[in-house]
């Protein structure tokens, strides 16, 4: 069963099975450390909180921006980071409010997602995953706290998205109508290219040279034997002057509209650009396709049922926060 379905499963039944996620709190030591981040009603989220979700976004950052959007990127980062961990403390604590009712989660539900992650990600070898979690500073009761409260939050999340959600078919016509590009295909042509560089002198022997080659291939030589023996295109020669296949955006204006003029089987004739001769051969065409609603309905309407059920948990979240205290440093 993947995880996803396992979130589903506990969401239909939490009221009844869900139980309390050790709490979440910090020594009065380590907040004084770290520095408050926010206040959540009355738990602390701690700036190392913040850090440990955003480090990863951060380093990317580093490595491909610099100065004023650098500092501006990385204070987008930590305040998405921070009120995604605002989110997660509320809907924990809306959870403390269930245990009050007798919600709980058997502890061997967390025995087996634990279990599921030994056997995915460590090839069953709990020995490995233990070294691992030492070298991440990582004690299995707070790991196990984690995947607990992840599991909450899942559910939880879940918990709110109704199952009985459908989409009118008119609303799938409009996303499908929205999407059209996604699933419009180009047209394409597989193209072959044979290029000689212009020689230095008026009387250029390098014309000749491509009014005999395009002679013979008229006559019948294989314009890929040709093209490797004689195109000074580095990239294609060995390929026997293979472009591919080939959208209007892949060469300049100028060569593609000779490309997407011809036939298959069509030579072009000699086009001088540049510096440089040239000699197109089409190999194939395939024309522009746009799929059929009804090859891609259910896809939209998964779609929409997914941005609904987000809608739904992104309202819910909305009220938590509407009705709680929240004070961000």
């Amino acid at each position: 069963m993947t995880r996803h379905r396992s979130y589903f499963t506990l969401a239909c039944a939490i009221l009844c099975v869900l139980g309390s996620p050790a709490a979440v709190r910090t020594s009065a030591a380590q907040e004084v450390l770290d520095g408050i981040a926010a206040l959540v009603n009355n738990e602390v989220i701690t700036f190392s909180q913040v850090r440990d979700v955003v480090g990863p976004s951060e380093n990317n950052a580093r490595q491909t921006l610099r100065g004023q959007a650098l500092v501006d990127k990385i204070k987008e980062l930590r305040l998405a980071a921070l009120n995604k961990l605002i989110d997660r403390q509320l809907i924990l604590q809306e959870f403390k409010e269930l245990q009050k009712k007798g919600a709980q989660i058997p502890p061997h539900v967390i025995d087996e997602h634990i279990d599921t992650i030994i056997r995915e990600q460590f090839g069953n070898d709990r020995q490995a995953f233990v070294r691992t979690l030492a070298a991440q500073g990582m004690t299995m009761e707070r790991f196990r706290q984690q995947q607990e409260e992840e599991i909450i939050v899942q559910a939880m999340r879940g918990q709110q998205s109704k199952s009985s959600v459908i989409i009118p078919e008119a609303k799938i016509r409009e996303k499908y109508k929205e999407s059209l590009e996604a699933y419009t295909s180009e047209d394409q042509v597989h193209l072959r290219m044979l290029v000689l560089r212009k020689g230095a002198s008026e009387s250029d022997s390098r014309r000749k040279m491509m009014e005999e080659i395009r002679e013979k291939i008229k006559g019948g030589a294989a314009f890929p034997d040709l093209a490797r023996m004689y195109s000074d295109d580095p990239t294609t020669q060995e390929g026997g002057g293979d472009w591919g296949w080939i959208n209007r955006r892949t060469l300049n204006e100028s060569l593609t509209k000779i490309a997407f003029n011809m036939k298959p089987g069509q030579l072009s004739d000699i086009i001088e650009l540049q510096g440089n001769y040239y000699l197109l051969y089409c190999e194939e065409r395939k024309k522009q396709t746009v799929k059929p609603l009804s090859e891609v309905h259910d896809e939209l309407e998964k779609k929409l049922l997914q941005e609904e059920r987000q809608k739904q948990q992104q309202e819910w979240v909305a009220k938590l926060r509407k009705k709680a205290f929240i004070k961000i440093y």
